[in-house]
């Protein structure tokens, strides 16, 4: 799955991936059927979560689309929990996280097989026309961002493709409720998704 330099590297990066979570989520990736599509992120952050899948993503013969605007999402604005200051721009008194998240997968080596797609999800989505064989969603935790990462982007997950959600929280005291019931609770209430596993607040789905 992830070999010791790579799995060290990943543990090393930037972002708010449990490493129990991280491996689930490569395990996943690992299972992927490729021949129906390549794999794709929403919310990239600072590339944790591409250390994670980028390697997987190269030894299966693809690659991986990791789709963020790089402005940080509603929590990570100043203020809120998760805000890191030194990462505002100052010239723009804005959230930049590109910077990081390409000298992350720069220096992780995965430059050939990780591709930053910068835009916010549903413009890209709108546009975006090839199937998926995996799906992972990490993107805003607001209530409308996580409702637009599900109406836009599943429909792109092919037959037999996998949907992986992260900050899945069924208790409201454990964390924000949005990914768990705009994104999880609606994806098997679909019908088109199965429930194949779980690791801490990660789930992963099978597209039937």
């Amino acid at each position: 799955m992830l070999t010791g330099t790579e799995l060290s590297v990943a543990r090393a990066s930037r972002g708010f991936m449990p490493d129990d979570e991280g491996l689930a989520l490569a395990q996943a990736a690992a299972g992927a059927d490729v021949s129906l599509g390549p794999l794709l992120e929403v919310g990239g952050y600072c590339g944790k979560s591409a250390c994670y899948l980028g390697p997987v993503a190269r030894r299966l013969g693809t690659v991986l689309f990791s789709v963020d605007h790089h402005r940080g999402s509603e929590e990570n604005q100043a203020g809120w929990e998760w805000h890191e200051p030194d990462l505002v721009d100052p010239d723009v008194g804005l959230m930049d996280t590109l910077p990081v998240f390409r000298r992350t997968v720069f220096d992780a080596g995965l430059e050939d097989a990780v591709v930053a797609v910068v835009g916010h999800s549903a413009a890209v989505a709108r546009a975006w026309s090839m199937p998926l064989s995996l799906l992972f969603i990490d993107g805003g935790h607001g209530v409308q961002p996580a409702a637009d990462d599900y109406e836009f982007w599943t429909p792109h997950v092919a037959s037999g493709g996998l949907l992986v959600i992260h900050d899945v929280f069924e208790d409201p005291a454990d964390g924000g409720r949005p990914p768990y019931e705009r994104i999880y609770l609606p994806a098997l209430k679909s019908g088109r998704f199965t429930e194949i596993d779980a690791c801490g607040s990660l789930r992963v789905l099978r597209r039937r």
